[in-house]
């Protein structure tokens, strides 16, 4: 089983699926997957992208590249220590505990390479905008599966479409990454159209990758008795290198922005490290604010990470069995961790999520996506009626020439076209959404 979850296949297209055997000693197939995302252009401008707070003009708050580096650094960590795990578990396979946290580093690394500008609110911008015109003659050409992918637009999926698809190798199998590294990082293995069963916009491929979505998971032993597939079980550790540094690292950012004060987190901080260490901390007159909140994130970041692990192994069966868990933050067995993480994210509900400057922002957010996807997906539908560029509007011929090499294709489908004015959009940054709606605007001189 484990030879398969740790495959080293590279796919270039349905004919050349390739064990990669070409390794150093001091470099191995996993360390050049963390290698090609971290030398990609999607995840460079993860620099540019909102992590929580838009167009931040304090250099201290986290953008999507450093949330993902830091995710990253907690997950080679979590990898390491489940290595070790499966090393003793599995001494037949010989298992190097160093390609397990590569694994796990690289799919944290990936794991938010496909999120729009703006952060979630962009996201939720694109998922109203397809729901409100979901009746217009512009979207009656696509199927009900491939309307649902746009509706419930995840990042998770356009994650593993820009690094099964878009970067590096257009359509010739994207970054080329293992198949152990690809299945750490889904989350969610099902499709769009499972959405409305679960209640909620989570899913891991578009209709345009399933077919090789499929292939991967049955290669690396993933199809569960009814046909269904379930999560590879790194996956798991690197959801909650995620939910680890996310809940944290969101309250660091309000304080440095003043947002909330110190007093808001103090019991947060008490739940997870022990009392004594927080007067401490809280009571030294040499740190500022910010040091002080610092030192504690990092106690609690270790803290909760050697829980993760217990709670992997512990519960290491349910995770290899069909019957899995949802994820490993519900199994933690240390009430306090649980209360923290509750009151972490109660917190972030209550003072940060609705901050008066935040709010602005994500309403012009949704003016300036609102813009892109007014005038490029109707300029995307001339183009498929019409089939030339000739015979196409001046607006809506140079909106697609913004695209450049994003733009559609007149051989493809409406389905395709489509897409690739979302692969387009969702790959900005904020700034570049902001500057091109300002052109489409007539407002860019």
């Amino acid at each position: 089983m484990w030879e398969k979850l740790l495959s080293k296949k590279r796919y270039y297209n349905a004919d050349e699926i390739v064990e990669d055997k070409n390794e150093e000693y001091y470099r191995s197939s996993f360390h050049k997957d963390y290698d090609r995302i971290i030398f990609s252009n999607a995840f460079r401008r993860l620099s540019k992208k909102t992590q929580v707070h838009p167009l931040s003009k304090n250099d201290h708050v986290h953008n999507r590249l450093t949330h993902s580096l830091e995710v990253a650094s907690v997950g080679r960590s979590l990898g390491l220590k489940a290595g070790e795990f499966l090393n003793k578990k599995y001494p037949q396979i010989k298992i190097d505990p160093y390609d397990v946290a590569y694994i796990i580093q690289t799919a944290c690394l990936a794991h938010d390479i496909g999120n729009p500008p703006f952060g979630h609110a962009g996201e939720e911008v694109i998922k109203e905008w397809f729901e409100t015109h979901k009746e217009e003659e512009f979207l009656n050409g696509l199927s009900q599966n491939e309307l649902e992918d746009f509706m419930h637009i995840d990042g998770n999926a356009q994650s593993f479409r820009v690094v099964t698809q878009i970067e590096n190798n257009l359509f010739r199998g994207g970054m080329n990454l293992t198949f152990a590294t690809l299945g750490a990082l889904v989350k969610y293995p099902h499709a769009s159209s499972h959405c409305k069963n679960i209640g909620k916009s989570k899913f891991n491929y578009f209709q345009s990758e399933e077919s090789f979505f499929q292939l991967l998971f049955n290669e690396i032993g993933l199809l569960k008795a009814d046909g269904t597939y379930k999560r590879h079980p790194l996956s798991y550790l690197m959801e909650a290198s995620d939910d680890i540094c996310y809940g944290l690292l969101d309250l660091q950012d309000a304080l440095e922005l003043n947002i909330i004060a110190l007093r808001d987190m103090q019991n947060i901080f008490t739940l997870i490290c022990t009392k004594e260490e927080v007067e401490k901390i809280y009571s030294n007159t040499e740190y500022s604010d910010t040091k002080k909140v610092s030192k504690l994130v990092a106690i609690s970041i270790h803290n909760l990470a050697m829980h993760t692990m217990e709670v992997f192994e512990e519960n290491f069966d349910a995770i290899m069995s069909d019957d899995q868990p949802r994820d490993l933050i519900e199994l933690f067995t240390k009430e306090e961790y649980k209360n923290a993480i509750k009151e972490a994210k109660r917190l972030a509900s209550a003072k940060i999520f609705n901050e008066k400057r935040k709010i602005e922002l994500e309403l012009g957010a949704y003016n300036i996506i609102e813009t892109l996807l007014d005038n490029l997906m109707h300029a995307a539908y001339e183009f498929y009626k019409k089939g030339d560029d000739s015979k196409l509007s001046f607006r809506y011929k140079r909106a697609l020439e913004l695209m450049g090499e994003n733009r559609p294709k007149k051989t493809k489908s409406l389905y395709n076209m489509y897409q690739r004015v979302i692969d387009y959009i969702v790959g900005m940054t904020d700034n570049h959404a902001k500057y091109v709606a300002h052109q489409l605007n007539g407002m860019g001189y």
